[in-house]
């Protein structure tokens, strides 16, 4: 092999490494391609259940308004629209270290381990029961206070985000966190998730379309997402084919230099 085929097979070599195939970038792709590319696959997803820590937005309404005003912590003809997330964490109802939360009147409910939809029963059942009557027609609403989570890494915005819905999947939460970066890990995305039983962590991988079968494809309040850099990142040698072949002409240039100011 000559000196010349040499440095070409270098520079080839290094130009192959050092830039960042596409495959490492596109989202959700289709490994499997034996499979019908229109085929719909089950996406796993629990209702949550209730953490330490979480704060509610419950809402009554009846037929006569004044009736349901002492039970809500503040009047509010619309509700919790075009209310800021400062607004809904000192209004809402934040459960506390044994579970409960504090609603007028009604006084400590437990509310840890419970769904949504279970708590709303338990708060219109009580009403009923020691309060309202049937044709009163008492209407309860219990959401969260905003979808928090915080992401971390490779991304274009990090920090915590809050987003006012009910679900939100991984892909959501990359979005409006200004996506991923060209330089970050698509197929290793990690997310840790705080449990009643301890702390989760798993990696999912978001070029892989069965990434939309993980229990972790949807979030869950308060989960943090962390995305690992690539090597290009460290290796500096540009993260294109352009940017490796304007780094090595550098690199070529001020081999070049040296050599004639030692000559």
């Amino acid at each position: 092999m000559t000196k010349n085929s040499f440095y070409i097979l270098l520079l080839t070599s290094i130009l192959f490494t050092s830039c960042i195939p596409i495959k490492d970038l596109v989202y959700l792709q289709d490994k499997n391609t034996s499979t019908d590319q229109n085929t719909v696959s089950a996406v796993e997803t629990k209702p949550y259940r209730l953490q330490v820590n979480d704060v509610l937005s419950v809402s009554l309404k009846a037929i006569d308004p004044k009736l349901v005003t002492i039970f809500n912590k503040t009047e509010s003809t619309s509700g919790t629209t075009g209310k800021s997330e400062a607004a809904l964490y000192f209004d809402g109802f934040t459960v506390d270290d044994h579970g409960n939360i504090r609603i007028p009147i009604l006084g400590e409910i437990n509310v840890i381990g419970y769904t949504l939809e279970e708590v709303r029963v338990i708060i219109e059942k009580k009403l009923l029961e020691e309060y309202f009557k049937t044709d009163a027609n008492i209407f309860v609403t219990v959401k969260l206070a905003g979808f928090r989570y915080t992401i971390n890494g490779e991304v274009g915005s990090t920090g915590t985000k809050t987003l006012f819905q009910e679900h939100v999947n991984i892909m959501e939460a990359v979005a409006n966190a200004g996506d991923i970066t060209t330089v970050g890990n698509r197929k290793a995305v990690t997310i840790i998730r705080q449990t009643p039983t301890g702390v989760q962590m798993n990696e999912i991988d978001l070029t892989d379309v069965n990434v939309m079968k993980s229990p972790y494809y949807y979030l869950q309040p308060n989960d943090y997402i962390y995305v690992k850099p690539l090597r290009q990142k460290t290796w500096g040698t540009g993260q294109t084919g352009i940017q490796s072949i304007g780094t090595i002409i550098t690199l070529l240039s001020l081999a070049t230099t040296v050599y004639l100011i030692i000559k």
